[in-house]
């Protein structure tokens, strides 16, 4: 009979501690990562990445962006602010390639990485981020149908949320401040205005 009430109160207490487990306690992500295809090409959709800022914080937060070709080279980096429950809206033509480090003006594929950071990381001395939680991210792909018409089509989805080691930190903040000191004043993406869209 013992052995029963002890099996029985130990099947309460698993219940409730996987219970408690599952509830949702707040999303960490610090770091998201998506792609652009067909940018800058005359006849695509620009493509958009909207950044909010859940408020949780009750604070400011930057959205620190990353831009790299297909090539795998930085071209831009910015840090811009989301208020607290703020929306930011960034075009991948008109404002995260539009004044590439290489100069290039046909960037049509590559990779944003976006860290949440309760500092803005940018020139003229400070490119660290100090990592803090609160920003969500979705962007929209333009991809070429391939069904014989022609044209394209457009998607939108939510940034993935990815792992931040130090050293992908450490490299991407070493490689925004080269590319804004060895670019002047090219390589740094400009930032929409919150209450602004395109």
């Amino acid at each position: 009979m013992k052995i029963r009430l002890l099996l029985f109160l130990l099947a309460i207490v698993l219940t409730l501690g996987s219970t408690a487990l599952a509830q949702n306690v707040g999303d960490n992500s610090v770091y998201f990562v998506t792609y652009f295809s067909n940018g800058n090409t005359s006849s695509a959709p620009d493509q958009t990445v909207r950044i909010v800022n859940d408020g949780d914080a009750a604070a400011p937060l930057w959205a620190s962006f990353y831009v790299f070709d297909d090539s795998e080279e930085m071209e831009e980096c910015c840090s811009c602010e989301v208020s607290p429950d703020g929306l930011l809206s960034e075009s991948v033509n008109k404002q995260l390639t539009a004044s590439t480090f290489s100069a290039r003006t046909e960037i049509s594929r590559g990779v944003i990485k976006v860290i949440s950071s309760s500092v803005p990381a940018l020139e003229p001395v400070n490119y660290t981020n100090a990592l803090a939680p609160g920003l969500r991210m979705w962007a929209t792909h333009t991809q070429a149908k391939n069904n014989g018409s022609g044209g394209f089509a457009v998607t939108e989805a939510m940034a993935a949320d990815s792992n931040l080691g130090t050293t992908e930190k450490s490299n991407l903040e070493i490689l925004c401040g080269w590319v804004n000191y060895l670019g002047s004043g090219w390589g740094v993406c400009s930032c929409t205005p919150e209450d602004q869209d395109f």
